[in-house]
């Protein structure tokens, strides 16, 4: 019921269309850009409810109070201590070799404001678990969801970061000054 409600909403209703072309089968990370709005979310979930498949998501702990923290939670939110260095790449890795499903989003701006500094934890993630990265961009101008890359590091972060940075080039957020890929 939830399926066909968030499909009637997102693809009719607020007239988003998708282009997927890369396999959500097994495990993998998803890399989205750009993140400029809170409606990235409401529209990720929307679209993660249409289709059908869960992944887990990452949301700085100031979300993660009562009620919101309980139901991000149950949504597949993990908190993010920013402030704190921790060793949750080293902990998601590790979980992500031994669980026999993985799949994890992150917006690797790690902010909504502007930041060509892009977070690499996402990508630390995937190589340590030997995970696939799925490029998912959001569109609001073309109103478009798309995946058609997919990632597997090499351990070049540089010229890595620089291909995934690259496919997000032309996407335009819900506030498109907020974006940058930064210098490549």
């Amino acid at each position: 019921m939830l399926n066909l409600f968030s499909k009637w909403l997102l693809y009719r209703i607020l007239g988003w269309k998708n282009d997927v072309s890369v396999s959500t089968e097994g495990k993998f990370i998803i890399c989205l850009a750009p993140h400029t709005s809170n409606w990235d979310f409401v529209i990720g979930q929307l679209y993660a409810r249409a289709e059908g498949f869960e992944s887990n998501f990452l949301m700085k702990k100031e979300w993660f109070f009562w009620p919101l923290g309980v139901i991000f939670k149950k949504m597949g939110g993990i908190p993010v201590w920013r402030g704190q260095h921790t060793n949750m790449t080293d902990i998601l890795a590790d979980y992500a070799g031994k669980s026999p499903t993985f799949r994890l989003c992150v917006t690797p701006e790690g902010t909504r404001s502007l930041n060509p500094d892009w977070k690499k934890g996402f990508y630390f993630i995937a190589l340590k678990a030997n995970l696939p990265i799925l490029l998912y961009g959001v569109d609001y101008k073309r109103k478009l969801i798309q995946c058609t890359k997919m990632i597997v590091p090499t351990g070049d972060v540089d010229a890595d970061m620089k291909e995934i940075k690259l496919y997000f080039k032309d996407f335009l957020g819900k506030n498109p000054e907020n974006f940058t890929i930064g210098e490549i």
